[in-house]
């Protein structure tokens, strides 16, 4: 993950800080060989004073499930970083308890004691509204004898008026404490301008890993866990008769004979009544995740309880996603004596698991070493197959024996003519049929090209999916062309208004008199007299 570049407040410090550390730092400079160990943080501390909130914080994504009640975290959990070009590796641990001595605590500590020996650098993270306890006095004393790098911080000062609740930390004679707020983001650049000096310098690159990632999953209490302890050959996980015991999924680097692999514990998937909102919700929907980021799962089921209806829907799950899968039925240490019940079993399986007629399936316990020697080659066998790619000349060799055993429904009496098919993606291996009428290929005919597949080209463990489309779609209809000149819109002739009935009263004005017609004047005649 790319952390946020953080500013200074106190430019004081920040001075201070880097001058110290142009002498402290011994890293390579430009041009020198790129091999330089990624130092490891440890966050540590007793329970319930963030260390998880102060991991999302600098990691950037909420990773680390973060809750009120102690204990929640129990597994170290492990992530890149990068700050302004420097590079480190942050870890997140239990609440540690040094007089721990029965319980789940114990194995807690045991984590928390793992990751102070293999870190660089430690953050010793207290709580400043409870004040310094007598579990913080017992974890300072211990760190004294350290001579590694400790950065000491105080969360949960979230204002300048919760200042003085450092008072009782310095008293302990620290040489710095930095004041913090996980939660808000306060404070936590100072952290880590102070720890720059012991960052490699580097730049902040985006890798593609090419490295197959492994999920384990499996309802809980079914030994995940212990499985992924004894591929490790250590300790890594916390191990319990309690369900439920894994919260987050926990990414390890594993390497079998030269191949290296990224293995995922996740927490158990129970049926969905039955899960409690909070915690274990949390958890059930990172497992989800971390199998959908995966490209092989491990389905776990007890080889002494049988399948039961919630390893179907896993297995319905995994399926659903796509993902490679290989079946361990673990616990069968218990039951090697019985002859008949490896082929009881399988027949449980056939009747529970109709759709993983392809998937392999191994018969191991997870406390016996021989155990990783049986699953890695099926897992590598499965990885082959889901990155599998079939030529196109093949398939249709293939698709034209499929057409003469089972051929199409016909169109108007004339044969099916023009159908191929080409693989169009792996991981898992999809491909796209062709035909002219796409609505002639049902599930049933898919159903059958699949099994045909399955016969003819192997895919033993991964799941197929087959895409129907249409040769020549229908074209699509072409817009009309815009005339050149635009022309008015017609005006719509005026709606007559009703003109109001005129009224029957009788008006005032007094009637026209008549005038006489005019006479017609006669022309006079001009006496001769008058010339």
């Amino acid at each position: 993950m790319v952390l946020r570049k953080f500013v200074s407040k106190n430019p004081r410090r920040k001075k201070k800080v880097m001058e110290k550390g142009e002498s402290l730092l011994q890293t390579p400079e430009q041009g020198e060989s790129p091999e330089v160990p990624i130092p490891q943080v440890a966050i540590i501390g007793r329970p319930n004073v963030g260390k998880s909130t102060l991991f999302n914080r600098i990691v950037g994504t909420r990773k680390a499930i973060v809750d009120d009640r102690p204990g929640v975290t129990r597994d170290r959990n492990v992530a890149d970083c990068s700050y302004q070009g420097r590079v480190f590796q942050l870890i997140d641990t239990g609440g540690l308890d040094p007089s721990a001595t029965e319980g789940m605590v114990v194995q807690i500590k045991h984590q928390s004691k793992m990751a102070i020996a293999e870190a660089d650098i430690l953050v010793l993270a207290m709580d400043g509204r409870s004040g310094l306890t007598p579990l913080d006095e017992e974890i300072v004393s211990l760190m004294r004898g350290i001579t590694k790098p400790v950065f000491w911080a105080v969360n949960k000062v979230d204002t300048p008026k919760s200042e003085p609740l450092l008072a009782d930390f310095y008293r302990l004679g620290l040489p710095e404490v930095f004041p913090i707020s996980a939660e808000h983001g306060l404070g936590v650049d100072e952290l880590l301008e102070a720890m720059m000096p012991f960052f490699p310098r580097g730049q902040e690159k985006e890798i593609t890993s090419t490295v197959p990632r492994v999920a384990v999953v499996g309802r809980p209490n079914v030994g995940k866990s212990t499985f992924v302890n004894l591929i490790l050959g250590e300790d890594r996980l916390v191990v319990s008769n309690q369900p439920g015991t894994t919260r987050d999924p926990v990414d390890t680097e594993v390497n079998y004979q030269g191949d290296s692999y990224i293995l995922t514990d996740t927490a158990g998937i129970r049926r969905r009544g039955r899960i409690d909102r909070g915690v274990e919700g949390y958890s059930v929907v990172r497992a989800m995740r971390a199998l959908g980021r995966s490209d092989i799962a491990i389905l776990l089921l007890d080889g002494v309880e049988g399948v039961t209806e919630q390893d179907t829907k896993i297995a319905g799950l995994i399926q659903r996603q796509g993902r490679g899968c290989v079946l361990m039925v673990n616990k069968w240490d218990l039951r090697v004596h019985d002859a008949d019940a490896q082929a009881d079993y399988e027949k449980e399986l056939h009747r529970r698991f109709p759709f993983f007629g392809f998937v392999p399936v191994v018969f191991a316990s997870a406390l016996n070493p021989q155990t990783v020697s049986q699953v890695f080659p099926k897992v590598n066998k499965v990885m082959a197959e889901f990155e599998k790619r079939i030529p196109t000349g093949q398939l249709n060799q293939f698709l034209q024996r499929a057409l003469e055993k089972n051929p199409l429904p016909l169109r108007a009496g004339n044969p099916l003519k023009s159908v191929y098919i080409t693989q169009v993606a792996t991981k898992p291996p999809t491909f796209a049929l062709f035909v002219r009428h796409s609505g002639d290929v049902n599930t049933t005919y898919q159903r059958y090209l699949e099994n045909l597949l399955r016969e003819t080209f192997g895919f033993i463990g991964t799941p197929i999916t087959i895409l129907v489309r249409n040769k020549n779609p229908p074209p699509q209809a072409q817009p009309k062309p815009k005339p050149k000149y635009k022309l008015k819109p017609k005006s719509e002739p005026k709606a007559q208004t009703q003109l109001k009935p005129k009224s029957k009263a009788k008006s005032t004005l007094k009637p026209k008199t008549q005038l006489k017609p005019k006479r017609k004047s006669t022309p006079k005649i001009k006496s001769k007299s008058s010339r």
